[in-house]
């Protein structure tokens, strides 16, 4: 039974790994990383509810044959561009906070406000 919910379990997994990572962590690049894991997370269990078993493509499908809806695997190839994207700004803006600050970590730069 667990076996055929193997999917769902590494979904879950990476879902709370990606979760504590970007609360836990005071290190930016390490937060940018945990909200990738997160992510990717997501990607899967879309990908995995988009999948119909037994299903083919519905290229000339026979009347009443069964198949998998391509629409999730649309969306989700667009959503990893635009995860990309935004991974690749948050990357450029904890490199322009490292020039302006000095650091990457959270504390040092809210202390470093604070104090004027």
């Amino acid at each position: 039974m667990t076996v055929g919910l193997l999917n769902y379990w590494v979904v879950v997994f990476l879902m709370m790994v990606g979760f504590y990572i970007v609360m836990a962590s005071n290190n930016l690049i390490k937060k940018i990383v945990g909200l990738s894991l997160f992510q990717t997370s997501v990607f899967i269990l879309y990908i995995t509810m988009g999948k119909v078993s037994g299903g083919t493509a519905p290229i000339l499908a026979a009347p009443g044959a069964v198949y998998s809806n391509p629409l999730p695997h649309v969306l989700i190839l667009t959503a990893i561009v635009v995860g990309v994207a935004t991974t690749a700004l948050g990357m450029s803006l904890v490199i322009r906070i490292r020039e302006a600050y000095g650091s990457i970590e959270e504390d040092e730069i809210q202390s470093m406000d604070s104090q004027g």
